[in-house]
C-alpha cells in the first residue's frame, strides 16, 4: 500500500463523515464508477495519460456522471484524484478507504485458514468467537489449506492465534527438542 493512498482514503473518510452521507449510498457510487473504470481500457487510458490536461479529464468525468449519478463529494473525490495524477491508483485508495471506515465503526478484518470448507453454522460460531477475541465486530476472509492437517489459524491485524493440527505439532517438536 502507498503512504498517498492511506491519506487520500482518510481524507474521503473525514468528508464522508462530517457531510453524514449514508455509507452504503457512497459505496454505491464508487462501485458504479469501479465499474466504468475497470470495464473500459479507453476510459483509464484516458484519464491515466499525462498528455490530457486535467481540466479534459474532469469534464470527462463530468459526462460520464450523468450517468451514474454521482454525489457532489464523491464527484469531487474523483476530480481530486484526476487533478493530483492519483486516479491510477483509484482501486487502491478506495480498499484504503473500506479499510479505514471499517477502523472507524470498530471493525475487525481477520483472516481464517482452515484445513478444510468450513459450514454455515462453523463459520458463525467461529466468527462469534473471533469477534470476543477481537473486541469487535469482525470481517472474516476464508481460505483453506489442507497442510493444515485441522483446525484453524486465525489472524487478527498482526496477531495469529495458531490452532491448528499442524501448529501444535510443531510446537510440540520444539518443546522435545528443547527438552
Amino acid at each position: 500500500m502507498s503512504i498517498f493512498a492511506s491519506r487520500y482514503a482518510r481524507a474521503f473518510a473525514d468528508a464522508v463523515e462530517d457531510t453524514k452521507l449514508d455509507g452504503a449510498e457512497v459505496d454505491r457510487q464508487l462501485d458504479d464508477f469501479a465499474f466504468a473504470w475497470n470495464e473500459s481500457h479507453e476510459l483509464r487510458q484516458l484519464f491515466e495519460d499525462p498528455v490530457f490536461p486535467s481540466q479534459q479529464k474532469v469534464v470527462i468525468l463530468d459526462d460520464l456522471n450523468q450517468k451514474i449519478g454521482l454525489s457532489p463529494l464523491v464527484r469531487n473525490f474523483l476530480a481530486v484524484l484526476i487533478s493530483h495524477d492519483r486516479i491510477a491508483a483509484f482501486s487502491e485508495v478506495v480498499s484504503e478507504y473500506h479499510r479505514e471506515m471499517d477502523r472507524r465503526q470498530g471493525i475487525h478484518e481477520v483472516d481464517i485458514v482452515s484445513a478444510r470448507p468450513l459450514g454455515e453454522d462453523e463459520r458463525k460460531e467461529l466468527e462469534a468467537q473471533v469477534s470476543q477475541i477481537a473486541g469487535g465486530r469482525i470481517k472474516a476472509r476464508y481460505q483453506e489449506d489442507k497442510a493444515l492437517l485441522g483446525g484453524v489459524i486465525v489472524t487478527i491485524g498482526s496477531t495469529v492465534y495458531d490452532g491448528s493440527v499442524r501448529g501444535r505439532l510443531d510446537r510440540l517438536k520444539e518443546e522435545l527438542i528443547a527438552s
